[in-house]
C-alpha cells in the first residue's frame, strides 16, 4: 500500500511538471507569434510610408527630342533623365548650352533647341512663363513672341491650331529663329491673308 502511494505521488508530480513544461511552450509560442506578426505590421507601416513618400513631377518637354509632349517622373529628377524619358535627342539637338545636371520641378516647361538657334532661347520656364534659366530678358508684352513660343501659345493666336502650331515649332527648330515677323509666311500653310490676320498679335 505504501508503494502504491509513492507512485501515486512521484506520477502525480510528473503530470504537473509536464503540464507545465507545455504550457510554457505553447506560451512562449504564442508570444512569438504576437511579436512576428507586431513586427511585420510595423514594417509594413513602414514600407507603406517609404512608398507614400515618392512624389512625382509632371514637366512638358519640347524642341529636339524624339518624343515631345508631358512627362511623369520622380521628384528630384535632371534635364538628362526628361530627355531620356522623351525618347532621347534628335539630330539637330544642340546641348553645349543645356545642363543636363539641372534638377527640375513640378510644371515646368524644358525645351531643347537645335543647332540652328542661337544661345539666347529660353531652354527652362515655369507654367507662368518666368523664366528659370534664360538668355534674353523677357518682353512685358501681350504679344506671342514667335521665335519662343510653345505650341500651347501659338494655339492662342487666332486661327491657330495644333497642326499649324507645330509646323511653326518645326520651321523653327529647322531654320532657326524668324529674323521678322514677315518671315511667319515662310512657314507652309500661312499665306498673305493668313500673316495680315496674326501680324498684330505676334513679334519676335
Amino acid at each position: 500500500m505504501k508503494f502504491s502511494k509513492n507512485l501515486f505521488i512521484k506520477i502525480i508530480t510528473i503530470l504537473i511538471i509536464l503540464v507545465i513544461i507545455i504550457y510554457n511552450f505553447f506560451l512562449k509560442k504564442d508570444d512569438e507569434e504576437v511579436f512576428s506578426y507586431g513586427d511585420i505590421v510595423v514594417r509594413n507601416e513602414a514600407e507603406s510610408e517609404a512608398i507614400e513618400e515618392v512624389i512625382n513631377i509632371k514637366v512638358y518637354v519640347t524642341g529636339a527630342v524624339n518624343n515631345p509632349g508631358v512627362i511623369e517622373l520622380p521628384e528630384g529628377s535632371r534635364i538628362e533623365d526628361a530627355i531620356n524619358l522623351s525618347g532621347g535627342i534628335t539630330d539637330l539637338a544642340n546641348l553645349s548650352e543645356v545642363n543636363l545636371a539641372y534638377t527640375l520641378e513640378d510644371g515646368q516647361k524644358l525645351y531643347i533647341p537645335s543647332i540652328n538657334e542661337k544661345n539666347d532661347t529660353e531652354y527652362v520656364s515655369v507654367e507662368n512663363g518666368e523664366k528659370v534659366i534664360e538668355g534674353e530678358k523677357s518682353s512685358n508684352s501681350s504679344k506671342i513672341n514667335i521665335n519662343k513660343a510653345d505650341i500651347e501659345k501659338l494655339k492662342s493666336l487666332p486661327g491657330v491650331g495644333d497642326a499649324l502650331a507645330q509646323r511653326i515649332i518645326t520651321y523653327r527648330n529647322e531654320n532657326g529663329k524668324f529674323k521678322s515677323i514677315e518671315d511667319l509666311k515662310n512657314v507652309s500653310g500661312i499665306g498673305n491673308k493668313k500673316y495680315d490676320s496674326l501680324k498684330e498679335y505676334i513679334e519676335i
